[in-house]
């Protein structure tokens, strides 16, 4: 999720400037003094130039209960881009008590609700900006989505829009009802919502393309393919790829291909076709062929952002980590540098750790608003790298300077289970789970890490059934849920589940699972099927080698 950029507040006056060099004197006022919210105020802006967020947040916090809009505001903006959650939270029901028509104050108070997964109160402020937006509803509305969207995930945004737009929703709005109902993985909602903007507007490419999305979902591919020829009828030069994008959807990769070169053909540009089919070839791990074609755009000229990743990602598999890392070092100041960063960081890991992360750190100083999300990235790296106790080690640093953070203390509670420690992250995931009992991730995340290692099985599928409510085709929830089934004994009702999750998320972690109830259920070539399509797309996928080392007979020398 984005972050938002803070900066020293331009507003401080001559005064603040003044007492800058009596930072230390500041520091050490009286109890008197410090509640006094123009001192708060200082010494906020001060900890904000020291880079301490937490310290600057709080101040703010605390000044901004006995201050008018402007500090409630700059509190709550501070605390939001600090990841100080308990003092944004604070500071922005003090925004929003001081102005309850303003628009601005309600986003806020909306996205830090959503956040903090407290829904009723987040539909409350996305109700206040509706009523405010009068003309503009449609942009607004919009704007206050992707606004949610950047603090919470698709199921919580799409309960808070869909309950403040009221009950005559615009074409456009009920477009954009459908899109996030596509992204919360619900495709019988983006379906409905789709159907009833066509109602109004028949002709919304919009919500045609969402529909072909959904019928993919579904495994609907007649129809999913029929709209995307419809789509591209009503506008062939902006839709060109529409088709063949529904056939990877769909996971009919050479129709795809074929069409590709039908375009080609029917004189669509050579290089925007030749990214695409390299792009297939990558994704279905055929490396040599998009290495080729990815090269052949290079020698031709054709060298965007996109095609140096590629090459350097496919070197980083073949094991050449000199080119890859060269590759890697073209992007690190691009658009692409935080992705080219983290990957050339996770090749120096295991060797040098100190220049693995200068990459990020190097990073975050051009980019401070993107802090947080550089820590969690060290904390993953670590992780992946079986260096789990340093991970939480760095973890618990970052809770104490971003206090009950829910992202943060669920990332703990995943840690735990990886390093062993499972009595403990269920207890960690117990604990939020009674703090925010409808957040389907952290259901999920119980409700997987008790079936994984075969405990209360009948209470884990009945967590994952209530997490796949909010999100019914999140492929991620469909694995915990075969999953579950499989390890109560019912591999042949655990494979069909396993393979719609499968066919949605094209995960390594999940094809280990099918294969495995494929394997189970008397189906050993599929599940050896599924296990070799798995390593063509991930080699190094940790679980799919340790299911075949443990189920296929060890093979005669």
């Amino acid at each position: 999720m984005k972050r938002h950029a803070i900066s020293v507040w331009g507003a401080v006056t001559a005064a603040a400037v003044v007492t800058a060099g009596c930072s230390a004197a500041l520091t050490t006022q009286t109890a008197e003094h410090a509640k006094d919210p123009t001192t708060l105020t200082l010494l906020a802006e001060l900890a904000l130039e020291r880079g301490d967020c937490r310290l600057s947040a709080e101040d703010y916090a605390a000044a901004a209960q006995q201050s008018a809009v402007a500090i409630a505001r700059r509190a709550s903006e501070v605390g939001l881009a600090c990841e100080n959650l308990p003092a944004a939270w604070q500071s922005v029901q003090r925004w929003r008590a001081l102005a309850p028509k303003d628009a601005d104050a309600a986003t806020t108070y909306a996205a830090i609700a959503v956040k903090l997964n407290k829904i009723p109160g987040a539909r409350a402020g996305a109700q206040t900006v509706v009523e405010a937006a009068g003309a503009n509803a449609d942009d607004r509305i919009s704007q206050l989505a992707t606004a949610l969207l950047e603090e919470g995930e698709a199921p919580a945004v799409l309960a808070v829009v869909s309950g403040a737009v009221g009950p005559k929703p615009s074409p456009a709005t009920l477009a954009l009802l459908a899109q996030l109902s596509l992204q919360a993985y619900d495709p019988e909602r983006a379906v409905a919502y789709a159907h009833q903007a066509l109602e109004h507007e028949p002709g919304l490419t919009a919500a045609k393309q969402i529909l072909a999305r959904a019928y993919v979902m579904q495994a609907d591919a007649a129809d999913a393919i029929a709209t995307a020829r419809e789509v591209t009828a009503s506008d062939p030069k902006t839709y060109t790829f529409e088709l063949a994008e529904m056939l990877v959807a769909l996971g009919r990769r050479e129709e795809a291909r074929q069409e590709l070169e039908r375009l080609r053909a029917a004189g669509t540009a050579s290089a925007e076709v030749d990214q695409r089919l390299a792009l297939l070839a990558f994704q279905e791990g055929d490396l040599a062929e998009a290495q080729r074609r990815f090269a052949d755009l290079a020698a031709r000229g054709d060298v965007g952002e996109g095609v140096i990743l590629y090459l350097a990602d496919i070197a980083a598999r073949d094991g050449d980590t000199s080119a890859a890392l060269a590759g890697y070092r073209q992007l690190e100041n691009s658009s692409l540098g935080l992705t080219a960063r983290t990957r050339a960081a996770a090749i120096l890991l295991p060797s040098d750790r100190a220049a693995a992360f200068a990459l990020l750190d190097d990073y975050a100083v051009a980019h401070p608003e993107q802090t947080f999300e550089l820590t969690l990235t060290k904390v993953h790296l670590l992780s992946d790298h079986d260096e789990t106790d340093a991970g939480l080690a760095l973890l618990q640093a970052v809770l104490e300077r971003h206090p009950r953070h829910p992202q943060l203390e669920y990332e703990r509670a995943v840690l735990l289970e990886r390093a062993g420690n499972v009595r403990e992250s269920v207890a960690a995931l117990d604990r939020l789970i009674s703090e925010r009992p409808d957040d389907p991730t952290l259901l999920n995340a119980l409700g997987y890490t008790l079936a994984d290692h075969a405990e209360e099985l009948p209470r884990a599928e009945k967590l994952i059934r209530r997490a796949l409510l909010f999100s019914p085709d999140n492929p991620a929830m469909l694995d915990s849920l075969g999953w579950v089934r499989f390890k109560r004994g019912d591999a042949k009702s655990a494979a069909p589940i396993l393979a719609h999750a499968y066919a949605l998320g094209q995960d390594s972690d999940i094809a280990a699972h099918l294969g495995e109830a494929l394997w189970q259920s008397g189906d050993e070539t599929q599940a050896r099927n599924v296990w070799a399509g798995a390593l063509a797309r991930d080699p190094a996928s940790p679980l799919v080698k340790s299911t075949m080392t443990r189920l296929l007979p060890p093979e005669k020398s």
